[in-house]
């Protein structure tokens, strides 16, 4: 039965983070992906320029994490935003600060820097054992783990003497993240928060005549609230709801939600007070006024037609400030950027190790954490990668000693 010091499943950034730290660390790795190739979904986050990480000040990263706030600071300070720049100059390739204050590589795609990274591991003696589907895993009667996987030539059984499990969320499962690991670890009596789409558009029921003015128009420059919660920025009208950052950033509390809503301030740089004082006291309320006075959009004129009749300016005023949209349901797990639920941490030590499973670590998107687009998200995986390999090779140390 083949065998290594550390099998890592899972090829995508936290796999291969994790991958990188135990090679170099002198410990026999070997990476096991299902899919015929590793990164995918990294290369599909390069779709968008890969966002690897953000300028802000790195203290303020642990609050775009949600909950957990004190861990977070813990696993930054293994892996922080400078280190992760740090990291892609050392294969090569530099990063720049975007006008956001996104950070990207300087090419602005995914490919060249996966390449120098699979080569990196290869060069580290990192064994790559691709087309390998995770079926099961057991503590061996010798101490440390067996795995069995399936693959096209038939089912294949390797050992090791630690794990590291970095399979993923249920997002874009067409790179290989189905969120399948969940049966297996429910029926090893893992308990798991149950996956759910994050950073995910919404559902509306839309009526056909604003669909016609309004489908596949933005809303920029709005405030969006949901609970107690208020972002700024944009989000776009589709077909079937609502898209955009904005809305991405509120899906923890919308979810929380029985029924869920948002409230738009189409003109947050001015009061309720400001905006009528705009209105000559000798119009009418209605939209057309409106629109030229307040300089609507025509996406916020078609939503603020949905209300109609207007009583009063006021009435509108208010309305433009604070206008509810009532929601259905976030869209379909598969269609999400990211993965909320998986496993709690409250199952993970400090090291990211399941309390009952000694040596098996978990990281990256596997874990119950949610990070909004901007950078957080790759930085979460690698964050949690870095600590899991780190303690890994700590666990080992200790076994050997």
């Amino acid at each position: 039965m083949p065998s290594c010091d550390v099998l890592i499943i899972g090829g995508g950034p936290a796999g291969l983070r994790a991958a990188q730290l135990t090679s170099a660390a002198g410990l026999a790795t070997l990476l096991a992906d299902r899919m015929p190739s590793v990164g995918r979904k990294f290369l599909v986050a390069g779709r968008g320029g890969l966002n690897l990480t953000h300028s802000e000040p790195v203290e303020n990263f642990p609050a775009r994490y949600g909950a957990e706030t004190a861990r977070w600071q813990r696993l930054l300070a293994d892996f922080p935003p400078s280190a992760l720049r740090a990291w892609a100059a050392d294969l090569g390739i530099e990063t720049f600060v975007g006008t956001s204050g996104r950070i990207f590589p300087a090419t602005k795609q995914a490919a060249p820097l996966l390449r120098q990274w699979v080569a990196r591991l290869r060069k580290q003696g990192v064994v790559f054992r691709l087309n390998h589907k995770l079926k099961d895993f057991r503590l061996s009667t010798s101490g440390g783990y067996e795995v069995d996987f399936s693959t096209p030539n038939g089912p294949v059984t390797l050992s090791a003497h630690a794990l590291i499990l970095a399979l993923g969320g249920a997002s874009w499962p067409q790179t290989g993240s189905d969120g399948a690991w969940t049966r297996l670890f429910a029926a090893h009596a893992v308990p798991l928060t149950p996956l759910a789409p994050a950073n995910c558009g919404w559902e509306v029921a839309w009526p056909e005549a604003f669909l016609a003015e309004a489908e596949g128009l933005p809303l920029k420059n709005i405030v969006v609230s949901a609970g107690s919660e208020t972002v700024p920025g944009e989000i776009l009208v589709t077909r079937y709801g609502l898209e955009g950052g904005a809305i991405y950033q509120l899906g923890r509390v919308l979810r929380a939600q029985p029924k869920p809503q948002i409230v738009l301030d189409l003109k947050p740089a001015f009061s309720v007070e400001a905006l009528l004082a705009k209105i000559p006291s000798h119009q009418a309320p209605g939209l057309a006024a409106a629109a030229r006075a307040w300089r609507l959009s025509p996406v916020a004129r078609s939503l603020l037609k949905l209300h109609e009749p207007f009583s009063s300016w006021e009435q509108l005023a208010r309305l433009a400030k604070a206008l509810p949209v009532d929601l259905l349901r976030p869209r379909p797990l598969a269609e999400a950027i990211s993965t909320a639920g998986g496993v709690p941490w409250d199952e993970l030590d400090d090291n990211l190790m399941l309390r009952r499973w000694p040596g098996l670590a978990c990281a990256g998107e596997m874990i119950d954490w949610e990070a909004p687009t901007g950078g957080y998200l790759l930085q979460g995986c690698f964050a949690t990668a870095t600590r899991a390999a780190r303690g890994v090779i700590a666990f080992l140390q200790k076994v050997k000693e």
